[in-house]
């Protein structure tokens, strides 16, 4: 049975537009309230990124679950991974993030943490849709949650992520340049890494809940790297709306992708003989990232695309590090979230410990070229049920054997297939590429 409201990652979509209105949002709140609170009084903490709408939702969710006899911690502009982590050290009942992550100001959205700090469970979130197709009621007066905001969260979380290093660890001659998106972790993360050690340069850093990831962030390093060449830093660390995403760039200006630094961080934890079983990546993962992680001897399997399928692998195969090409990055040993921040700490450990710069780090894993053309279809359809379909794919296989890999994939949200080779031959890949989505645009 399909959700009726939920994504992968929660509800999002375009503030102003059905479901993402205030009146929606409060039912939303109340109706989470009902379902995750266990007890009278239990709670609840927000949080949220820079978005101008954030206030407007922030109260909504706030009178909603106030009605559902639940009390309410408002932890203010704070990443979503900071949320995780605070609704288990308050003991909250769950956490809200108020968040479109890398999307433009002009959308938004809500997505939930358990007590635990983890993603709910389907049958939670079905449950919380049931509630949203009932009347909305308020308990009675006496009941009424109350709201408080909570002035340390910021202070904690700073502390939480630069526990994540060995202490004896500092960040000293170190030039970081810090692009926030504008976002989330506009004060918080500058300060993690300043605190231990390193000359900090925050850009993209004056959030006018507008701005946020416009030209920016984890989705738009440009800037970043002329910056970084420009004041000839020693690295730059490119953070999404919400923080939950992390590219970095070399000291010559060369992105650094999530592959890439899953692999470091993969390889990194080996070499320290800490490394628990293998690595979760994604179908969009690079060949070049499962060739370099199974030439160390290191397991790699791919989860569907989104971090909550490489979290259920995860915890399968009870493993720790897994994550996506944009750069959403889990170290279940750190966080029980993808968290920019910590991931970013665990790769300039692995500098440190290598005594290597980042641009050498990532030498150990050579990127194979990837070509990926969407197709429009006239439905949302999946592309290998079709007979002829199969067989270019299966075609495109056989021409390139053992040195590449396809898929076809239809999009979770657009009437798209989604066209992808990648193989060791930059030209046969933009070949074969273009050639099978000829295929699926005549026959889909």
């Amino acid at each position: 049975m399909s959700k009726k409201y939920f994504g992968t990652d929660g509800i999002r979509g375009t503030v102003g537009e059905y479901p993402i209105t205030p009146e929606f949002v409060m039912k939303l709140g109340w109706a989470a309230g009902k379902v995750l609170g266990k007890k009278p009084q239990d709670r609840i903490v927000i949080g949220k990124d820079t978005r101008i709408s954030g206030y407007m939702f922030e109260s909504a969710l706030e009178a909603g679950i106030a009605a559902a006899g639940m009390n309410v911690q408002l932890l203010g502009p704070m990443p979503t991974p900071g949320i995780a982590y605070l609704t288990r050290t308050f003991r909250a009942a769950a956490g809200i993030v108020i968040s479109a992550s890398h999307n433009s100001f002009y959308d938004n959205g809500i997505k939930f943490f358990s007590a635990d700090g983890t993603k709910l469970d389907d049958s939670v979130e079905y449950e919380i849709e049931a509630y949203l197709d009932k009347e909305m009621t308020t308990v009675s007066s006496e009941h009424i949650g109350k709201a408080k905001r909570v002035s340390t969260a910021a202070g904690r979380y700073i502390e939480f992520c630069k526990a994540t290093i060995p202490a004896t660890y500092s960040l000293d001659g170190l030039k970081i340049v810090v692009d926030c998106a504008n976002g989330a972790a506009y004060s918080v993360g500058p300060k993690v890494f300043r605190e231990l050690g390193a000359d900090v340069q925050p850009v993209f850093n004056n959030p006018d809940g507008l701005n946020i990831n416009e030209g920016c962030g984890a989705t738009d390093v440009r800037a970043l790297a002329k910056i970084v060449k420009g004041n000839k830093a020693d690295l730059g660390i490119a953070l999404d709306g919400d923080a939950d995403r992390l590219i970095m760039v070399d000291h010559n200006g060369e992105v650094v992708d999530g592959d890439e630094l899953l692999y470091i961080i993969a390889k990194g934890a080996q070499n320290a003989g800490r490394l628990e079983g293998g690595v979760v990546g994604t179908l969009m993962s690079n060949l070049g990232l499962e060739k370099a992680l199974n030439g160390h001897g290191i397991d790699f399997v791919r989860a569907n695309v989104g971090d909550r399928y490489v979290m259920e692998l995860l915890k399968k195969h009870q493993w720790n590090f897994g994550g996506e090409s944009s750069g959403h990055l889990i170290c279940l040993d750190k966080n029980t979230t993808g968290d920019a921040i910590i991931a970013a700490l665990q790769v300039l450990v692995v500098m440190a410990t290598e005594n290597k710069t980042l641009a050498e780090l990532k030498q150990g894993m050579s990127k194979y070229p990837q070509t990926m053309i969407n197709v429009k279809v006239s439905k949302r359809q999946d592309p290998m049920l079709n007979e002829t379909v199969v067989a270019a794919v299966k075609e495109a296989e056989a021409e390139l054997k053992d040195t590449g890999r396809v898929l076809l994939r239809a999009s979770g949200t657009e009437p798209l297939i989604r066209v992808m080779i990648e193989g060791e031959n930059g030209a046969q890949v933009e070949k074969l590429t273009a050639q099978l989505a000829n295929v699926v645009r005549e026959t889909l």
